[in-house]
């Protein structure tokens, strides 16, 4: 976008996103393999329960509705706390705060001949925003965190998306999140519980204390992969075949489920015009640079679980 301060923007997010990072790592999931991965050693350590159920929410409009006022004050504590000698890189607290009043006061634009100034949020595009809304969020969470910790729960969150177990009655859970929807006016959440979720491009099931995971597709969205008849190099249609398979194994918890998404994918294929024999001759080179033709050929468990350990 060409607002005013853009390059400010960019340097604070350079300035504050490793910063951020590095602090909040425990909650962050940084994309579905990572979530897998916390998932799968939480069952591991003996917390997945017959009882587990799965929470997901949602955050409205996190990064537009934060108020300049309270984003700044939780900069300012932030930068307080996590800095060193009073400086985040080679800034001063004081010169970051006027700096982000700056990127906050000239989110303009033009709409219908007529120029517009934003009062409230950050303005999406702007590369501190999200930054920003994130310490903000940051701040917010910390009952939760706490209250999850104790129990040996996992709490996390992507974007604006928030995704914990709990083995308490659904009644405390939903008690829970409607007293964190009452703390600030400006975050409101809405959530799902239940036994089965979908959260990025993950199904996530509780089978009798068993973790079940799974590639998650929208069932109304159409298999759509780069056609075959495009202009791309043939390479990219069979990175394409490698790409989608290896997401396969490192998401599908076992090799059956692997297997159907094996099918799933060749479908995608054959409808967007890949040859039978192309895709074949991928699939079967996929399995060979794996050591994995056990897999191909007989679905191998244990031959699957070794290269789900060796692919991530």
């Amino acid at each position: 976008i060409h607002v005013p301060a853009i390059l400010i923007s960019k340097y604070l997010d350079d300035s504050f996103r490793p910063v951020f990072n590095r602090v909040a790592r425990k909650t962050i999931y940084v994309n579905s393999l990572d979530l897998v991965k916390q998932l799968e050693n939480h069952e591991t350590q003996g917390h997945l329960l017959s009882t587990t159920k799965f929470i997901t929410a949602d955050v409205k409009n996190l990064y537009t509705m934060i108020p300049k006022g309270g984003a700044l004050d939780a900069l300012y504590r932030f930068c307080v706390k996590h800095g060193k000698n009073g400086k985040i890189g080679n800034l001063s607290v004081n010169t970051i705060i006027r700096l982000a009043c700056l990127v906050l006061d000239t989110n303009c634009f033009v709409f219908d001949n007529k120029y517009y100034k934003q009062i409230r949020g950050g303005a999406m595009g702007s590369p501190f925003t999200m930054t920003l809304a994130n310490i903000y969020m940051y701040e917010w969470e910390q009952s939760l965190i706490q209250h999850q910790q104790i129990r040996n729960e996992l709490y996390g969150w992507y974007i604006d998306d928030i995704y914990m177990t709990s083995n308490e009655p659904i009644e405390n859970i939903k008690a829970l999140l409607d007293r964190e929807n009452e703390k600030d006016p400006n975050i409101r959440i809405t959530y799902t519980i239940h036994e089965s979720v979908e959260f990025l491009d993950v199904l996530i099931e509780n089978n009798q204390a068993q973790l079940k995971t799974s590639v998650f597709r929208k069932s109304a969205a159409e298999p759509y992969i780069v056609p075959y008849t495009s202009d791309h190099p043939r390479y990219i249609h069979s990175n394409t075949i490698h790409t989608a398979l290896l997401r396969g194994i490192r998401l599908c918890s076992d090799v059956e489920t692997f297997e159907q998404e094996r099918l799933n994918i060749e479908i995608a294929l054959l409808l967007n015009e890949y040859s039978p024999n192309f895709i074949k001759r991928h699939l079967k080179q996929f399995f060979k640079n794996h050591n994995a033709m056990s897999i191909y050929q007989d679905l191998h468990t244990e031959t699957y679980k070794k290269t789900t350990s060796t692919t991530t």
